[in-house]
């Protein structure tokens, strides 16, 4: 991960749009992607935003195959494993870029490219 020259208002934002993952899924790293993506001088904050994005719809689709699951109930044990990844990759990407660091999530689905 390198450090970049984001500016602090870029860095916060981009780390309330990882951190509001954890409570509002993917609406805020949707609008915040679409209110910027034609903004060249936030290239990084674009990028940030995608990459959240990408994560919470991942997420959405895994609590969607753990409500299907739950007929069987190993999705009922499953929700809370995927609450809790939600949780720790949503803190590790906010504490990344408020540092100023690219972060991508270890792993995702890229479907906003």
């Amino acid at each position: 991960m390198n450090e970049t020259t984001a500016p602090s208002e870029d860095r916060s934002l981009a780390m309330l749009t990882h951190l509001s993952g954890i409570l509002l899924g993917f609406i805020v790293p949707l609008i915040i992607w679409l209110t910027n993506k034609d903004k060249a001088e936030k290239a990084w904050l674009i990028e940030q935003s995608k990459e959240a994005l990408n994560f919470q719809i991942m997420i959405a689709i895994a609590y969607v195959a753990c409500m299907i699951l739950a007929i069987i109930i190993i999705g009922g044990l499953l929700m809370p494993v995927v609450w809790l990844v939600n949780l720790v990759f949503c803190i590790l990407a906010g504490v990344a870029v408020n540092k100023g660091e690219n972060y991508r999530y270890p792993f995702s689905l890229r479907l906003i490219k």
